[in-house]
């Protein structure tokens, strides 16, 4: 009989339980975790890992830092020259129809030899790429200058059984006294230069130029406070000395005296027409001047910082 449980073949089926609700065993289960942690506080977060980056950049003395846009040399004496003096060129561009002169099949012929990458392309679109500069139909393209940390130019001395030579920039902001600056550093034995990293200038075209090459194997830093990092090769055991109109001594004094050209020494150089700020000058243990034969007041930061690195290349010999 249907609903009959007790006729032969059927199964008793156990009655269900009550389910537990919210009141019950799943209770825990349904409890809020919290406010839900900032993305730079979880382990596996991009954003935490990017905080954990910096900090041990920071630890280093900041990040390398590479310019922001790719550098571009305009016309056809400045690209021969580019790629003479061993400019990292990573292409160059001339325009269709661009006169075949006697720069031009050089260009052609030193692209080749460096294994360069030459492009022909419209006349308008170079024109574009260098923002309408006089190119003369030639052109030449520069990655952006990849910067060291300022305690790698220590590093570089101890690694050469040395005692570190610094060039430290206060505020120069025209490229091609950079350029020259590098230039010099690298012809007299120094393992770098440093330069601020705002209103000052940077590794630009006119400054790779003007260097002749030697950006090329002279170390350039960048800091983002030019006075704590003096103040950190101060801590490392450097004598720090800036070039002034009004010194404490003269370059000559330097060069004779017996321990400090000959120590770890840190040069400062500054602006063209201010020359050291105050606080950079506040820092410098010493200030030196370079003695002047008739009225001239002071020499270009460029012709400075040669004059002062070679008294100390000849104190070191």
């Amino acid at each position: 009989m249907a609903g009959n449980s007790q006729r032969k073949g059927s199964i008793r089926k156990a009655s269900k339980k009550p389910t537990a609700g919210s009141g019950g065993r799943v209770k825990r289960g349904l409890e809020g975790r919290g406010p839900t942690p900032k993305a730079t506080e979880r382990e596996y977060h991009k954003a935490h890992k990017a905080v954990a980056a910096k900090k041990r950049a920071a630890s280093k003395g900041g990040p390398r830092r590479k310019g922001t846009d790719a550098e571009w040399i305009a016309g056809r004496n400045s690209v021969v020259e580019a790629l003479r003096e061993g400019v990292p060129i990573t292409g160059l561009y001339v325009a269709e129809g661009a006169e075949r002169d006697g720069r031009l099949r050089e260009a052609f012929r030193l692209a080749q030899d460096k294994g360069i990458a030459l492009m022909e392309v419209s006349k308008g679109e170079l024109d574009r790429l260098t923002s309408a500069a006089v190119h003369q139909g030639l052109a030449a393209r520069i990655p952006p200058f990849e910067y060291a940390h300022p305690e790698d130019l220590l590093d570089l001395a101890d690694k050469n059984h040395e005692k570190p030579l610094i060039v430290v920039l206060d505020s120069i902001t025209d490229p091609r006294n950079l350029g020259a600056i590098i230039r010099s550093s690298a012809g007299f034995g120094a393992h770098g230069v440093v330069i601020p990293e705002r209103r000052a200038a940077g590794m630009t075209a006119s400054a790779w130029k003007t260097s002749a090459g030697a950006a090329a194997r002279m170390p350039v830093a960048q800091t983002v406070n030019l006075v704590r990092q003096l103040k950190a090769y101060q801590d490392e055991g450097c004598m720090v000395v800036g070039l002034a109109a009004d010194g404490d001594m003269t370059l000559p004094e330097l060069a004779a005296d017996p321990q400090l050209p000959v120590g770890p020494l840190v040069i400062v150089v500054g602006a063209e027409g201010d020359g050291l700020s105050r606080l950079v000058a506040e820092t410098c243990d010493f200030l030196v001047s370079v003695p002047m034969a008739n009225t001239l007041e002071s020499l270009n930061a460029g012709v400075a910082a040669s004059v002062c690195l070679y008294a100390v290349s000849q104190a070191r010999a």
